[in-house]
């Protein structure tokens, strides 16, 4: 089974980590929990340190420091009313899956995150590997009811994975 992500490895210890297998198993549990047929699909996904998530956040969103997770959506899925379903994208074709965009993971605060929380840090990238391609479908957090419909989400995806609720 080919890979969903087309994975860029900027910082080593995600090649230890082995974060090209573990995103791909959180992304499929992510489709087949949308009934998205994965095959339809591709995103990019880099795994990079806080160095340079950091100048990516700085770059994109105005704020220089690090951060676990950006992405880049290749279209505007949102939405038109807070609290309802994005857009799904449609999906492509045999060798011309539909470009969903990009997602950047932080080794670094990875980490440090999970061991703060006291989870594995496995659970943590799965659970940042969903929220990045929900990112992507068009899902976000801005207010609370969209906020409700994504970590709602998150908990059925990530329980496909036999994860706990990473909100409790």
């Amino acid at each position: 089974m080919e890979q969903l992500a087309d994975t860029v490895i900027e910082d080593p210890r995600w090649e230890g980590f082995g974060l090209a297998p573990r995103a791909d198993a959180a992304a499929r549990a992510a489709f087949a929990e949308l009934g998205l047929d994965p095959a339809g699909f591709a995103f990019c996904l880099m795994g990079c340190d806080d160095a340079r998530i950091a100048a990516l956040n700085a770059d994109f969103r105005g704020r220089p420091q690090p951060t676990n997770v950006l992405s880049w959506p290749s279209e505007d899925r949102a939405p038109d009313a807070p609290g309802a379903m994005p857009r799904m994208p449609v999906p492509g074709t045999g060798g011309d899956p539909g470009e969903l965009g990009d997602i950047a993971i932080a080794f670094d605060t990875c980490a440090r995150e999970a061991a703060e929380a006291g989870r594995p840090m496995e659970h943590h990238v799965a659970h940042l590997t969903v929220h990045g391609l929900l990112h992507l479908l068009g899902f976000d957090h801005v207010d609370d009811a969209d906020a409700a419909v994504m970590e709602n989400l998150e908990r059925r995806i990530l329980a496909r994975l036999g994860i706990p609720d990473p909100y409790c």
